[in-house]
């Protein structure tokens, strides 16, 4: 069974995957504002949830809700 941190950074996993999306150092100043949350909780949901499918869900749904707040930001 995994645990809190079974998945570390270099370690591949479907949620080590998705972080690269969360990225938001390429962003306009009034957008990074918007998208460094979701990054923030996405590393947090990363290290602190066992690897597994309701982890890959949450990070897939957390994904889908930036990219929605950062459209609305445009």
């Amino acid at each position: 069974m995994a645990t809190p941190g079974d998945h570390p950074e270099h370690t591949p996993s479907p949620t080590n995957d998705m972080l690269k999306y969360f990225k938001y150092e390429h962003l306009p100043a009034h957008l990074k504002h918007v998208s460094r949350p979701f990054a923030d909780l996405a590393h947090w949901v990363h290290h602190s949830l066992p690897a597994g499918a309701e982890t890959t869900t949450a990070m897939r749904k957390l994904l889908e809700a930036k990219d929605c707040a950062v459209r609305a930001a445009l």
